[in-house]
């Protein structure tokens, strides 16, 4: 339940205002005994939602935290998953409950509910298959802020081609942003950069090895870009899928201001 809602709620004579308060205190964040505080404001505040990030976690407080928020807001995004992770989510909730991304690496928990579309497009990206699960967490994100997403995975510059023969594909999508993962030297968000009219994310990811390892080549390179684009962090797909679909929303709602005046 949103702001919203609770002011609805006193204008349809639906609850008194002592109720209404309580629920509008207990919106800034909801505990999870002593371990989490879920900030189930954060989609309404930044139009970014609050997401579990596992790693770092004990396996049995991500699966508590989950269930915490999805009993708040209806769905979670749970991210970096190991397989003591997977396990112990398959085993808390029903399988229709659960929208895994690739890999098993990020899932969506939820209970039956949906996420409005806003018309933002955002497209992804990825180099190598080895970058595809930072793609997968930038894709889900940015689904999940209410995006039509379009994947087009495995296309770096060591074979070129497939990429030119994936154009079309991304023309016709008309993407508002585009979010772009590679790992080893991190040439593909500068060459797509250059074939594009919208803006680009570029998200150096931590695959290679020898100099320059661990996505600190691919980070360099992305900063020294002739090529106009934005880049974030190494590995921080959730990042690159939040500000993507920041993008693409705002242009969704100019877009759908410019149509209200034609037809005005």
């Amino acid at each position: 339940m949103d702001l919203r809602d609770i002011l609805l709620k006193i204008k349809n004579n639906e609850t008194d205002l002592d109720a209404a308060e309580s629920l509008i205190r207990g919106m800034g964040y909801v505990p999870v005994s002593d371990i989490a505080k879920i900030d189930v404001c954060r989609s309404q505040r930044t139009g970014v939602m609050e997401a579990i990030l596992a790693e770092g976690k004990e396996p049995e407080d991500v699966v508590r935290i989950a269930q915490a928020h999805v009993d708040a807001c209806g769905r979670v995004l749970v991210t970096r998953l190991n397989e003591i992770n997977v396990k112990l989510i398959e085993d808390a909730f029903r399988p229709e409950q659960l929208e895994w991304g690739k890999y098993k690496k990020i899932v969506v928990v939820h209970n039956d509910t949906s996420v409005p579309r806003t018309g933002g497009v955002v497209a992804i990206i990825s180099a190598g298959t080895a970058d595809i699960t930072v793609a997968e967490e930038a894709r889900i994100v940015a689904s999940e802020m209410g995006c039509e997403t379009i994947a087009i995975y495995d296309v770096g510059v060591a074979g070129f081609h497939r990429l030119v023969g994936e154009m079309l594909k991304l023309q016709s999508h008309k993407p508002d942003s585009i979010v772009v993962a590679a790992g080893r030297e991190g040439t593909l968000p500068t060459v797509v950069s250059g074939l594009v009219d919208v803006p680009v994310i570029g998200v150096p990811v931590s695959t290679g090895y020898g100099a320059g390892a661990k996505g600190e080549a691919a980070l360099l390179s992305m900063l020294q870009s002739c090529s106009v684009l934005a880049v974030v962090n190494i590995d921080a797909g959730f990042v690159a899928g939040a500000f993507a679909a920041r993008i693409a929303n705002n242009v969704a709602r100019a877009r759908e201001g410019k149509n209200e005046e034609k037809q005005a």
